[in-house]
């Protein structure tokens, strides 16, 4: 084994992956956090009653700094957006590592910071990085492959709307019904049939597989609509 490479639940992975995974996670959930903190409307505010742009964003930034309600943020997002990219991309590196492909994630770290600066203003694209596979493999385990990410977030979705079912402490509501919405998404997002989406491999591997997947992502942002509010 190379110096730089570990072992984890018998999962191969390096150093260099592990600081990476953890700059993304902690990179996402600081935009989701902006984002349903409501920074965008609060400086919205501001804008409508004469005060410039930039002295409405600088006013709003440090509003939000000061504000339990963004750390609180901060931890729901942790928890839901950061466990649904995790999972998402282990689920590609595991796979492929099972067909003996070299894989590890690596972070885009320009879409990351752009992540954050759009989060600003109430938007979020969410590329934060990718699993680089490297071996050779068949159209039908590739398709496999990026099957993986959106399955596991359908499986995420149907694990947190089961928990939102429960009678859970006020604590815990908004990381189920966040987990639930923001895993849907992803699920949802990640096959759009382009280059660089999951969507894009599958289609040219399965139709049937991609049609099972998106109704199924489909089905959950539907279910959204009759999932009450925390």
């Amino acid at each position: 084994m190379p110096p730089n490479q570990l072992k984890i639940w018998n999962m191969s992975t390096s150093e260099t992956e592990i600081k990476d995974v953890i700059k993304a996670w902690i990179a996402i959930s600081i935009a989701f956090a902006i984002a349903l903190s409501g920074f965008y409307e609060q400086m919205g505010v501001l804008l409508g009653k004469g005060v410039g742009f930039l002295g409405s964003f600088v006013i709003t930034l440090m509003n939000l700094i000061a504000s339990t309600d963004f750390y609180s943020k901060f931890m729901i997002a942790s928890l839901t957006v950061g466990i649904g990219f995790l999972f998402h991309e282990m689920g590609h590196k595991i796979v492929a590592q099972r067909y003996g492909c070299f894989a590890e994630f690596r972070s885009f770290d320009n879409m990351l910071l752009l992540a954050i600066a759009m989060s600003f203003f109430g938007f979020i694209f969410a590329a934060p990085g990718a699993v680089m596979i490297t071996g050779r493999v068949s159209k039908a385990r590739s398709g496999r492959i990026s099957a993986a990410g959106p399955v596991v977030n359908i499986a995420l979705a149907m694990l947190f709307l089961a928990l939102a079912s429960l009678q859970l402490p006020n604590s815990l509501k908004p990381i189920a019904y966040y987990g639930f919405l923001i895993n849907s998404w992803l699920a949802l997002f990640n096959m759009i049939p382009f280059w660089l989406f999951d969507g894009y491999k599958i289609l040219k591997w399965s139709k049937m597989a991609y049609g099972c997947i998106v109704a199924l992502a489909f089905a959950l942002m539907m279910l959204q609509r009759f999932i009450p509010a925390f």
